[in-house]
């Protein structure tokens, strides 16, 4: 199989970089399931309803979620009409939707799963690892190909998920930073690992945002204006797996498209 899976969409820019470019980004590198994370798509903060159809329609076959899962108040109501649209396995426990979820892809099955840090994070999150661990017990005998989308903001974490993973998922990304790290490798047990797949979104910012309001909050101090997401040409990032018949990652390759970033060559 061979799968990709695209960074944090961020705002206007992110949504149209993934409806006019995601379509043709697949079709190049003969993509069998893509994953998008989607939790900054809607004014940077959270997913709306309309615009997770947006990203789905756009080419998105499952749109994972994160720290903002619901502060667009009407998420709630939609990821449960919606199980393409996943919300972190370790949220609430009284959360809407699921964490977790197979995919039928070409007659086989593909597991999604995604989990939030708890490191540096605003708010205390249940334990990341053992809800993984259960997820992966539960459902990842169904399914060969395993990728799980690790939300958190320490690199450390995000490593020590890899590793703990290694070998049971066929791929372990972390979102969150909106950077791209450059430690794209396939582990020990066959796992295709990468710290951060970056964002959808304008580079020519902080981290999407206008750069206007964070550099004055860095050099004062005090915050003015909300933040609004950068409304420049936006890149694609993020990264393709490729797995053989046991969901063991073949070959890991990061996609850096459009805007500011590399052009990758299929």
């Amino acid at each position: 199989m061979r799968i990709l899976f695209l960074g944090d969409v961020m705002g206007r820019s992110g949504r149209a970089a993934i409806t006019t470019r995601l379509a043709q980004l697949k079709t190049d590198w003969r993509v069998d399931f893509a994953v998008v994370n989607g939790e900054n798509a809607t004014s940077g903060a959270g997913l709306s309803g309309a615009h997770a159809k947006t990203l789905l329609e756009g080419g998105a076959d499952c749109v994972t979620l994160g720290d903002h899962a619901f502060d667009q108040k009407d998420m709630l109501q939609f990821i449960e009409a919606e199980p393409r649209i996943l919300r972190p396995l370790n949220f609430s426990a009284q959360a809407p939707g699921k964490g977790a979820r197979l995919f039928d892809v070409k007659g086989r099955k593909i597991l999604v799963a995604q989990a939030l840090g708890q490191v540096f994070m605003k708010r205390p999150f249940a334990d990341p690892f053992s809800a993984l661990d259960a997820a992966l017990k539960q459902l990842g005998g169904q399914a060969a190909t395993r990728i799980v989308d690790f939300h958190a903001e320490a690199t450390s974490e995000k490593m020590a998920m890899g590793h703990f993973l290694d070998g049971r998922a066929s791929l372990v990304v972390g979102t969150h930073t909106h950077v791209p790290t450059g430690d794209a490798m396939i582990l020990s047990g066959g796992t295709g690992y990468l710290t951060d797949a970056g964002m959808c979104g304008d580079y020519n910012s902080v981290i999407g945002m206008d750069k206007k309001e964070p550099l004055r909050r860095f050099l004062t101090g005090m915050p003015k204006e909300r933040f609004t997401p950068a409304a420049g040409d936006a890149s694609l990032s993020g990264v393709l797996v490729e797995t053989d018949t046991d969901g063991k990652a073949t070959t890991i390759t990061p996609i850096r498209e459009g805007g500011r970033l590399q052009t990758a060559t299929p």
